[in-house]
């Protein structure tokens, strides 16, 4: 075969790949938004559950507010297991205390700023004990989301070197709504410099 045609064939496979490669990642890009509008749509649904801030009260609830759903806030952290774990002692907003453990740092840069958050481990007896926990607050708090924090839903996976913390899922803690929920507040090493502009803005 010629030169010029084998110089022919690559570029046309080249493109063929090109365009794949393309249509995968709009596909994929596509899922995830159809994932974070789907995720939406069912905390407006718990929001109005049993023992939710608005159950019995679907006339007053105009639904949560959020952030566009962005990838960039979608981010894999470097995990960094703590050796000798402490217990940590977290403050809540009617005044009471919840115990965790300390489970591990995650560790990661977002908007060129380098961030480290500390995952705890519920120690409360009952359903959600040996779960992770993690709230954290940063510069849109008390102006474009709940001043006193969000949380982040972590998934444990024992032996791994990383975390996977989706922003977009931010949430708020249920007193974001109504103070007759207990919620604990972040530690002060929680409290990021960088602004989070995704997931959960402030209902109010």
């Amino acid at each position: 075969m010629k030169l010029s045609k084998i110089i022919g064939v690559i570029v046309v496979i080249s493109i063929i790949g090109f365009i794949f490669y393309s249509l995968q990642g709009s596909q994929s890009s596509e899922t995830y938004f159809d994932e974070i509008k789907q995720y939406r749509e069912e905390k407006d649904k718990m929001m109005l559950g049993e023992d939710a801030p608005f159950t019995g009260k679907a006339d007053e609830f105009t639904g949560l507010k959020y952030f566009d759903p962005n990838p960039d806030y979608r981010i894999s952290a470097s995990l960094q297991p703590i050796k000798s774990k402490k217990v940590v002692r977290l403050a809540t907003n009617d005044g009471l205390e919840n115990r965790y453990l300390e489970y591990a740092y995650a560790d990661f840069a977002i908007n060129g700023v380098q961030c480290q958050l500390l995952i705890l481990e519920i120690m409360e007896a009952g359903p959600e004990r040996g779960t992770l926990f993690l709230a954290f607050a940063d510069e849109t708090s008390t102006q474009e989301t709940y001043g006193a924090g969000r949380y982040l839903d972590i998934k444990k996976v024992p032996g791994s070197s990383s975390v996977l913390l989706d922003f977009n899922k931010a949430y708020n803690p249920y007193c974001a709504y109504s103070d007759k929920f207990s919620c604990p507040f972040p530690t002060k090493e929680n409290i990021l410099s960088v602004p989070i502009r995704a997931g959960e803005k402030v209902y109010h």
